[in-house]
């Protein structure tokens, strides 16, 4: 049994002795007392029903030849593990895993338009062509299938989501049969935040999030004012909405929204949706492992925690044979700039674009321009105090440099100066964005006009000319789509991808795509179009490709159309943000590499696996096999060979993993060696190929992660690789858990206390009272975490076992809170006295009888009696 959903809603962030790496772990968390459960196939599951009873109401049931079981909320939260635990021993019952919670995707929305209607008449587009131009379409040769007519007609794609804004035009004006969003369902409403109730209906309308009507237009946009497409018009939507306007959603929802995607015919399914894991054997990683082994490929975004560095791996996209995607940064950057006007010394009006900000408030003003400083190389401008002299800013437009501090603390300082308008200038030459400040309650409007644009103003100024802008109302101004040329990043990983490989080595992500600053549909109340960044980006378009593969090839096996987009991905040079290094991305970062779907759709070689995984140095697989398989009508020779990429040194310093950018890359690469230099293989047969590395020559402890590719250049004209990696060092032997703690309930920020704590409990659920919390702060995965209580007595202390909640399997790299009311696991009560957490990890691979898997800290003593 997969047990516990003893995290508390509670910041999981500690003070005192703890390392700045803990103060930023996110918490896990979980709906308090609601399990998601699989019955056995071959069961009645009416003792389960029985032994619920009136203790626990149904959530969702899921009857499906994917998954058969339930999701339950226990009425009474107190005694639920207990009663889960319970329900684990039934005959009926496979499995049980709490219900665990997912946020909202975090991308960064970079632009939004202001306009309420869709079809934006006073757009002035400054880039159009009758040909597919759009730069994800060109970086991953959807161009080149599109010019030939495949658009995915008629294949259905079930897109898991926010829900979908279908009246906006370019997202087909309908729902319903016929239209472009023909089918699906809203499993939750808009009220839903992950933690109440779902109240379900029929329409997966979303006017209020945004987040999946961006997702759909990049698979499926149709024509619009701003000239783009999504990659397959021609297929059919599906949309099944899991999140309300704001908030979390919930295993059960997920995996209800799967089933029903599997159940409506949907030939993909795509989410871009997912978590901190690492682990397969999430709820809804095994959903839709499943539903990959049903035939229905699925698209699962690899998540926007590239900060986090290497083994991050989300769920679940961390699932077996799930396409995990990872993303590439746009090649131009697109920017969408509201229009008004400036004048020099009284001259004719000249146009300029910005993006608006919050507060808003533009509209009218009409107002010289002012600058603190006339350097426009100085990343500090407006951080300091205005000086006594400056003259009062009330009737002027402060023009302020973006760089170093913050918007808010730029925006306090000319406030302070009586400013009333501030207008930033980027400090990178592509893009603008919209700040936020409005905490600053005398700034009545905020905006970013680009780097070139405010340098020219500077310099004006600085030779004593007077620049006046004239403010359209952003409401009604019209709006140009212009681009720029992201010559720093453009075709490199974002930043922001998340890292893997899993904890069980596999490899994550299986394929890059764009995903760093996309243009695509978004609700008309919103804005109707939007500019965001995000691996939710990147998500959709390998989603759309997959159709468009299909279409050409007429299948839709997932093994088949994920080894062909990965054999003929374009692999990457490494990037940390600042220009490209020498040596090729790490697989862990980009996996194959930039999908190629033209490549991929007519490709006449077909590779019988899409990775190698050769593992850590304990369970190394130093020889594994791949078969090459000819499609085509004639002979093919193929010469075979490899090429080392980046080598990612998870360690240095600390027992975390180094945070990115910051972690160590080398071109320290594997040897590798093949059975052959050179294949022939006739029409229609297949030859296996035998590879064998020996990894480099590192240090274990710092547990660097190797990778590169087998590369297969075949006389038809096709050039492949199969990309690989593994570990020097052992998993097995890694610290996983930093430190563990008493804290109070009491303390939001959970601080440690170092002893002398007592606390008065009650066997009274509903009493308020103030628990000990036990913390484990965790520096890499575990398969499981235990808090265990000792009872202490002088100098000796008697393990009593695990406390009520606990242990909790498969854990991130995440902060665990679990407090304590009185009770262990098996819900009885231990006395009054004088106690001890033990807070245990059980090592990746850990055979959890033998004491020494384990890493073990107690905390502080702490005193408990029990009142009313």
């Amino acid at each position: 049994m997969v047990r516990s959903s003893f995290v508390l809603s509670l910041l999981a962030s500690a003070g005192g002795f703890l390392s700045s790496e803990a103060k930023k772990l996110p918490e896990a968390k979980h709906l308090s007392g609601s399990y998601v459960v699989e019955f056995d196939d071959s069961q009645d599951a009416s003792d389960f029903f029985k032994s619920i009873g009136s203790k626990a109401q149904t959530r969702m049931s899921f009857d499906s030849s994917i998954f058969k079981g339930v999701s339950i909320q226990f009425h009474d939260t107190e005694t639920a593990e207990q009663e889960a635990a319970a329900l684990a021993e039934l005959a009926s019952v496979k499995r049980v895993w709490p219900n665990r919670i997912y946020d909202l995707p975090k991308d960064n929305v970079v632009w939004t338009g202001k306009s309420k209607d869709a079809s934006v008449a006073n757009a002035v587009v400054k880039r159009q062509s009758s040909n597919d131009t759009f730069s994800p379409h060109l970086m991953t040769q959807v161009n080149k299938l599109r010019a030939k007519g495949v658009i995915g007609k008629g294949i259905k794609i079930g897109v898991i989501d926010t829900g979908i804004d279908y009246t906006h035009p370019a997202l087909g004006g309908c729902f319903g049969p016929g239209c472009l969003v023909s089918y699906g369902y809203d499993i939750v409403g808009d009220d839903y935040d992950g933690f109440n109730t779902p109240v379900p209906d029929d329409d997966p309308y979303d006017g209020c999030a945004g987040h999946g009507s961006h997702v759909s237009g990049i698979i499926a946009a149709q024509a619009n004012e701003y000239g783009f497409t999504g990659a397959a018009p021609g297929v059919t939507l599906g949309m099944y909405r899991v999140f309300g306007c704001t908030g979390s959603a919930a295993n059960d929802v997920l995996i209800e929204a799967y089933l029903r995607a599997f159940k409506d015919g949907s030939n993909i399914i795509t989410a871009s949706i997912g978590g901190p894991s690492g682990w397969s054997e999430d709820p809804w990683a095994v959903v839709v492992s499943r539903i990959v082994d049903a035939g229905v490929p699925c698209t699962v975004s690899a998540g926007n925690e590239g900060a986090m560095g290497l083994f991050y791996a989300s769920t679940a996209s961390n699932g077996k044979r799930v396409t995990s995607v990872a993303s590439i940064d746009n090649w131009v950057t697109p920017i969408l700039l509201i229009d008004s006007f400036f004048s020099i010394d009284g001259a004719a009006n000249e146009t300029f674009g910005y993006v608006v900000g919050d507060p808003s408030g533009w509209a009218g003003v009409k107002l010289p321009l002012w600058t603190p400083n006339f350097d426009i190389s100085d990343p500090a401008a407006g951080c300091s105090p205005y000086p006594a002299d400056t003259p009062d800013l009330s009737d002027k437009i402060v023009l302020i440099r973006r760089g170093t501090c913050t918007f808010v603390e730029k925006a306090t300082n000319a406030a302070n100066a009586g400013a009333k308008y501030v207008l930033f200038y980027n400090n990178v030459p592509a893009g603008a964005l919209g700040p936020s400040v409005s905490e600053v309650t005398a700034i009545k409007a905020v905006g970013m006009t680009t780097a070139t644009q405010g340098e020219a103003w500077v310099k004006a100024l600085a030779a004593g000319s007077e620049v006046v802008l004239d403010m359209v109302d952003p409401e009604t101004a019209p709006v140009s789509l212009i681009t720029a040329d992201n010559t720093l990043t453009g075709g490199s990983a974002s930043t922001f991808t998340t890292w893997n490989p899993t904890y069980e080595m596999d490899i994550k992500p299986q394929i890059a795509s764009p995903g760093g600053n996309i243009l695509s549909t978004y609700p008309q109340t919103l804005g109707s179009y939007a500019v965001i960044s995000g691996t939710s980006m990147a998500c959709p378009l390998v989603a759309g490709i997959y159709a468009l593969i299909a279409d050409v090839r007429g299948t839709f096996d997932p093994a088949t159309l994920e080894a062909l987009i990965a054999s003929t991905a374009n692999p990457r040079l490494y990037n940390a943000g600042s220009g490209t290094a020498n040596v090729k991305a790490a697989v862990a970062q980009v996996g194959a590499g930039l999908v190629q779907a033209y490549d991929a759709a007519y490709a006449t070689t077909l590779l019988s696996k899409s990775y190698l995984a050769f593992n850590d140095t304990d369970h190394l697989q130093k020889t594994l096999k791949f078969s090459v398989k000819n499609l085509g009508k004639s002979a093919v020779t193929y010469k075979l060979g490899s090429v080392g990429a980046a080598t990612g040194y998870t360690f240095s310093d600390s027992i975390y993993p180094d945070q990115f950018p910051g972690l160590e890359v080398s071109d320290e690469y594997a040897s590798i060696k093949l059975s052959s230099s050179s294949i022939t293989v006739r029409p229609g047969a297949s030859a296996d190929v035998s590879v064998t590395v020996t990894p480099p020559k590192l240090d274990g402890a710092r547990l660097p992660v190797y990778s590169g590719y087998i590369t297969l250049n075949g006389t038809n004209g096709e050039n492949l690789s199969l990309p690989y990696n593994g570990v020097v060092g052992s998993l097995h032997k890694t610290r996983v858990l930093d430190t563990g703690y008493l804290a109070i309930s009491s303390d939001a920020n959970l601080n440690p206390v170092n002893g002398n704590a007592s606390f008065v409990l009650s066997k009274n659920p509903a009493a308020d009272v103030t628990l000990p919390v036990a913390v484990a702060l965790m520096a890499f995965g575990s398969p499981r975490i235990s808090i265990k209580l000792l009872q202490v007595n002088g100098n000796k202390t008697k393990n009593l076992g695990d406390i009520f909640e606990s242990p909790y399997d498969y854990a991130s790299r995440d902060a665990y809170p679990a407090a304590f009311d009185g009770r262990l696991a098996d819900g009885s009560y231990v006395p009054a006295g004088e106690y001890k957490f033990s807070i245990e990890a059980l090592h990746i691979f850990g055979d959890a009888k033998k004491a020494k898997e384990w890493d073990v800290t107690e905390s502080a003593p702490f005193a408990i009696r029990y009142g009313k």
